[in-house]
C-alpha cells in the first residue's frame, strides 16, 4: 500500500457532527462535536425530533441517508441558529440494525469559496448506482461530473463498496486508475476517499462516500475496523486498513504480528463494539495527541456488528 500524507488542516470540511438516538418515540442528542459554535450546540441540546420531523427525523422516517443543501424554507428546524453559526448544509445517515433504528448521525457544513470536499449518497436503480444527492462545497465542476456518472457493481469507489458490502478507502484520487472521476478529482484537489455501505430495511442499497481534500480535509486519520475477523472472542474488532497523516498506512494485513485489536468498551472503538452506537468525542483526554475530534460509525449486517469506520480531525 502507498503511504499518503494528509496535510495539517487550517479549516475542516465538516464543522459539526451529532449523534441522535431514539428514546421515548423521539430522537434525542447524546453526543456532538461543535468546535467553537457554542450557541448552535446549546440550541441542539434543547431540541428533539419526532419521526419525520427535521433532518434527523426525515432520515428515520424515510429509512435512507438524506442530504440537505439549503436550510431556508426547508424542513430543517434549527435554521436561525445554523445561519448565525455559518452552517448551510447537512447530511443525515441513519444507523439501522436490520429493522431497528440505532441512531442517526448528522454532519453539518458551511458554504464558502475555500472549503472543498464531498459527501455523497448513491442509491441503486436498475442495476446501477446513481447519485441520490451530495454536498461538494466549492468543488462545483466535480459536482457536475458526479451528477452525470453512474457505477455498476465493482466499478469505482461506490461500486466497490456495493459489491463487497464493506467500507473501503481509496488513496490518490486524482491519479488512481480505480477512481473513475480521477481527472476532475485532481482538479478539485481531492486526495482520499472513504466509502461505506448504509444498510437500511427492505433490502434497498445505499452507499455513502466522503472525499477529502488537503486544504479542507474531512479528516487527518481514517480507520476501518472489521468486527468479523477478531480471532479471540466475538466482542472485538481488528484494524484492517487506515490512513494517518503522521503514521502513513495503518492496519497492514501483512503485519499480522503487530495487529491492532480492540475489545468491547476498550476506548472509543470498544464503546461502539459494546453498544452498537456511533461515538463522537470532542476535546476529551482519551483522544490521541493532536486530534480534537473522533467519529466512529458502526455498520450492522445480519443482526450483528460487522464493521466500524472511524475518522479523526
Amino acid at each position: 500500500m502507498m503511504d499518503v500524507v494528509i496535510d495539517t488542516p487550517t479549516r475542516t470540511f465538516i464543522q459539526v457532527t451529532e449523534v441522535w438516538v431514539p428514546e421515548g418515540g423521539v430522537l434525542k442528542l447524546v453526543e456532538g462535536s461543535y468546535g467553537d459554535l457554542t450557541a448552535f450546540a446549546e440550541t441542539s441540546r434543547g431540541t428533539e425530533f419526532a419521526k419525520g420531523e427535521g433532518l434527523p427525523g426525515k432520515a428515520w422516517a424515510e429509512e435512507r441517508p438524506v442530504v440537505l443543501k439549503g436550510f431556508d424554507g426547508s424542513y430543517f428546524k434549527r435554521t436561525e441558529a445554523a445561519a448565525e453559526a455559518g452552517l448551510t448544509s447537512a447530511v443525515a445517515m441513519p444507523i439501522f440494525d436490520e429493522d431497528e433504528l440505532k441512531a442517526v448521525l448528522v454532519v453539518l457544513c458551511g458554504d464558502d469559496d475555500a472549503r472543498t470536499g464531498a459527501i455523497e449518497v448513491w442509491h441503486e436503480e436498475d442495476g446501477l448506482l446513481l447519485l441520490d444527492d451530495g454536498y461538494y462545497g466549492a468543488a462545483k465542476h466535480f459536482e457536475w461530473v458526479s451528477q452525470h456518472t453512474s457505477f455498476p457493481k465493482g466499478q469505482g469507489l461506490p461500486g466497490g463498496v456495493w459489491v463487497s458490502g464493506h467500507p473501503m478507502l481509496m488513496r490518490d484520487l486524482g491519479s488512481g486508475y480505480r477512481f473513475i472521476r480521477a481527472e476532475s478529482a485532481g482538479e478539485a484537489g481531492l486526495t482520499t476517499g472513504l466509502g461505506l455501505p448504509v444498510p437500511v430495511p427492505h433490502d434497498k442499497t445505499y452507499v455513502m462516500t466522503l472525499l477529502s481534500a488537503r486544504g479542507t480535509p474531512i479528516a487527518r486519520r481514517f480507520e476501518l475496523w472489521d468486527a468479523r475477523k477478531a480471532r479471540a472472542g466475538d466482542n472485538a474488532a481488528l484494524l484492517v486498513d487506515g490512513i494517518c497523516a503522521r503514521e502513513g498506512t495503518l492496519g497492514d494485513p501483512d503485519n499480522a504480528g503487530n495487529e491492532r485489536r480492540v475489545t468491547g468498551f476498550q476506548g472509543a472503538i470498544g464503546r461502539v463494539i459494546g453498544t452498537g452506537l456511533p461515538v463522537v468525542q470532542y476535546g476529551q483526554a482519551g483522544l490521541s495527541a493532536g486530534y480534537s475530534t473522533m467519529v466512529a460509525v458502526p455498520i450492522h449486517k445480519g443482526g450483528e456488528l460487522a464493521h466500524i469506520v472511524a475518522w479523526y480531525i
